[in-house]
């Protein structure tokens, strides 16, 4: 191993010979391809007719892996799914890796190779990269910043302002899994619960439902905030108020059951693998078609739609009642993401 005692060390970061080895030996075998072999200061892009979408993003979630994932299959889904929810098809991500001194190296391997799995499930490329190394600090072990490229569909129209009284709301699959997954794993809780992160890239299932013909009017991948805070953005962004059926709502009894242990509203729990999508009422059943088809969205599900009103979130309970749904206050669920 190119470390001491098999750990990161700051020499690692120096630019010298544990440098070098470090990239070969840990970080470019998993990650290799025709774009990033030259390893020149920057990836040269071939440009492709239509629009290029732009994304970025920073992952510093803890712990570092976590049923279900790790912080490198996080940072390739997080931005593959937000350029895929803008109707882009993803193209090349770039990888920076902030690593602290003491990292096992053997961890550095088992999440560089969950990059490079994550990507090829996605069908992009790792185009280019950095890697530092900084002192111990908080424990974390490791950051990453991404970026990401992709073309945009011609067939894409999300625009918000398209978004009308009469629409639908479709949730794409089980709500609340990553947040609390992760939170069940942080050191110290000693929780035993089969929930699992649902963190997935969804450009796949999102380009079924757009080839199926639906017009989507309006799609979001409900991360932080959960699908409260999406919510709560599309209501103010459309001037409707949106009734959300509380019976409608797709979240699995262990996933409720860990929720109410922990004292926490599913609703702005984080999730990394679903979407919210809205749809005219007359394409609600040919978009679920297309999702319940695809493996990621076989629990998609009509939860609401947009009536003409102020602009609010109103749930429709079970009992008949009705509340009003907020974004949350602060970060309830801290390094998530």
């Amino acid at each position: 191993m190119s470390g001491l005692n098999g750990h990161i060390v700051l020499a690692h970061g120096g630019g010298g010979e544990l440098t070098r080895r470090l990239l070969d030996e840990h970080v470019l075998p998993p990650l290799r391809n025709a774009l990033l072999a030259p390893l020149t200061d920057a990836a040269v892009l071939p440009v492709a007719a239509g629009r290029l979408c732009l994304t970025t993003d920073a992952f510093v979630v803890q712990p570092l892996e976590f049923p279900g994932g790790d912080i490198g299959r996080l940072a390739v889904c997080g931005t593959v799914n937000d350029l895929a929810v803008m109707g882009a098809v993803p193209q090349v991500l770039s990888l920076a890796l902030i690593i602290e001194e003491g990292l096992p190296l053997t961890t550095l391997d088992r999440i560089v190779a969950s990059v490079a799995h994550a990507a090829a499930e996605a069908g992009v490329v790792i185009g280019t990269g950095d890697t530092k190394v900084i002192e111990r600090r908080g424990g974390d072990g490791m950051m990453i910043t991404t970026a990401g490229v992709g073309v945009l569909r011609a067939d894409a129209r999300v625009d918000v302002a398209r978004v009308a009284a009469g629409d639908v709301l479709i949730v794409t699959g089980g709500l609340a899994e990553h947040g609390l997954a992760v939170m069940a794993a942080r050191e110290g809780l000693g929780l035993q619960t089969d929930v699992r992160s649902d963190v997935a890239p969804l450009n796949g299932l999102i380009g079924a439902v757009l080839d199926s013909g639906a017009d989507v009017r309006f799609m979001r991948d409900p991360t932080r905030g959960g699908l409260a805070g999406v919510l709560a953005d599309l209501a103010e962004a459309s001037g409707l108020t949106l009734e959300v059926d509380e019976a409608a709502l797709p979240i699995a009894r262990g996933t409720r059951h860990l929720a109410e242990l922990l004292g926490l509203d599913p609703l702005t729990v984080a999730n990394e693998g679903k979407c919210v999508m809205v749809v005219p009422a007359d394409d609600a059943e040919r978009a679920l078609r297309a999702c319940r088809a695809h493996p990621l969205g076989r629990a998609a599900a009509v939860v609401g739609r947009c009536v003409a009103g102020r602009p609010t979130v109103e749930l429709v309970t079970e009992s008949g009642g009705r509340r009003v749904v907020q974004r949350p206050y602060g970060e309830e669920l801290p390094r998530i993401c």
